[in-house]
């Protein structure tokens, strides 16, 4: 592979340790890296998901992200919390503009809430080499918010964050550089292939049929056979596995609307439900989340995906099954009526539901929803589901419910006190 073609940039990829965790662990005085502190979604709920633990209680208790709070021991020294999503988001736009003492502002990509990309090759006449700038975030972020963070750099944002996943978080001081030159050496021998940004598991399982197991076999297989199994998803695989990556996260790019391909809510619920009624009860309020977050981008869908995951208890397991109608829509009662007959076909009696999720996709614009000039129903329809938004965007999400939601099935009165899905 010839690099010497790729425009020579530096990026570093800053991870907050463990955020949500540590935030709460401050707030309580405490170390984050010795402590052992949980933050689950509802500390009153023995089946509420854990959605961050201190370093130490993933060490010493193996208790991590998607654990229950019943898995986690009974012991005085263990602190389990609610989250505060307000201040979690409130410290993350400080931390943001943390970063802006160093690199302007659209030099800054937040690629999620604890996570941000930076472009660092145009100030290191300011602050020095990119490890002297990295130095100095860790320093700043640990003395004023006591917060610790590992920083991955490399010569384009894909290196970064491989730099950051797989050698920053374990080394001493947090911070580790590749260049394209560490690729055959780092990269190559990583396995399994999830293990490397961008891979899951399904194209994981699929990469395994082709005999690919390692980055580097798949660095060096048959471009167009990837093509072939995979599309452009092959050409991006294919030169992933070189280290080679062209998106440029400063500037416009930063704040380019993405094109949305689908519209879906997925929850898992706060307890078991039993009663296939009671399910049908919450994928009605959630088929009136999906539908609009369709109306209020003035988008329609023609493919309706439902999605059941039974609990843990009786062995998990669940299915994903998706139809496709004629005309594209974003009417509730349409995208529930799809979702009923999903669910009626492929439901196992008797079993516990504990997670749904539905999505809306093959996105269009809504003005292709054609009308019956003599179906005056659907045509009230339409104009009630956008008046309804209205009201709901104007006065809250509270301000319109449906009459489910207020029976033990429901759950939208509970949500709409959240943020994130989370505890204010």
């Amino acid at each position: 592979m010839d690099y010497s073609i790729y425009p020579k940039r530096v990026y570093a990829c800053v991870d907050m340790k463990s955020f949500y965790a540590s935030c709460a662990a401050v707030e309580m005085k405490l170390d984050p890296l010795t402590c052992y502190l949980a933050v689950v979604g509802n500390t009153e709920a023995s089946g509420s998901v854990v959605l961050a633990a201190s370093p130490m209680l993933k060490k010493d208790f193996n208790i991590k992200t998607g654990s229950r709070h019943y898995e986690i021991p009974r012991n005085a020294g263990i602190h389990i919390v609610n989250p505060n999503m307000r201040h979690f988001m409130q410290m993350s736009v400080e931390i943001t503009k943390l970063y802006w003492r160093y690199v302007p502002p659209e030099f800054v990509h937040t690629y999620s809430v604890d996570e941000s990309f930076l472009r660092l090759d145009k100030v290191e006449s300011l602050w020095g080499s990119p490890e002297k700038i990295a130095h100095m975030i860790q320093n700043d972020m640990m003395k004023e918010y006591g917060l610790y963070c590992t920083i991955g750099i490399g010569p384009n944002p894909l290196m970064s964050k491989l730099a950051l996943d797989l050698e920053s978080k374990k080394a001493p001081s947090g911070i580790a550089r590749w260049e394209y030159s560490d690729v055959q050496s780092k990269l190559w021998p990583v396995r399994p292939l999830s293990e490397m940004w961008g891979i899951g598991r399904r194209v994981e399982k699929r990469l395994n049929r082709m005999g690919i197991f390692t980055i580097g076999e798949l660095a060096n297989h048959r471009l167009d056979a990837l093509e072939k199994e995979f599309g452009i998803l092959g050409n991006q695989l294919y030169y992933h596995a070189w280290g080679v990556d062209l998106s440029d996260l400063s500037g416009a790019s930063v704040t380019q609307k993405q094109v949305q391909v689908s519209y879906g809510k997925s929850q898992i619920l706060m307890r078991d439900y039993k009663d296939p009624t009671e399910v049908k009860h919450v994928i009605l309020e959630m088929c009136e989340d999906v539908a609009k977050r369709a109306r209020d981008a003035k988008k329609a869908g023609r493919t309706i995906s439902l999605g059941i995951g039974y609990s843990k208890d009786e062995g998990g397991g669940g299915f994903s099954r998706e139809k496709s109608i004629e005309v594209p829509t974003n009417i509730t009662q349409e995208i529930y009526a799809v979702c009923l007959l999903l669910f009626d076909e492929f439901y196992e009696k008797d079993r516990t539901v504990r997670q749904i999720s539905i999505t809306l996709s093959k996105i269009v614009s809504d003005s292709n929803m054609q009308l019956d000039l003599f179906n005056e129903k659907k045509a009230k329809q339409i104009q009630l589901g956008y008046v309804m938004d209205s009201i709901r965007n104007k006065y809250g999400s509270k301000a319109l419910l449906r009459a489910v939601s207020y029976t033990p099935a429901g759950t939208a009165v509970h949500r709409s006190t959240l943020i994130g899905g989370h505890k204010a």
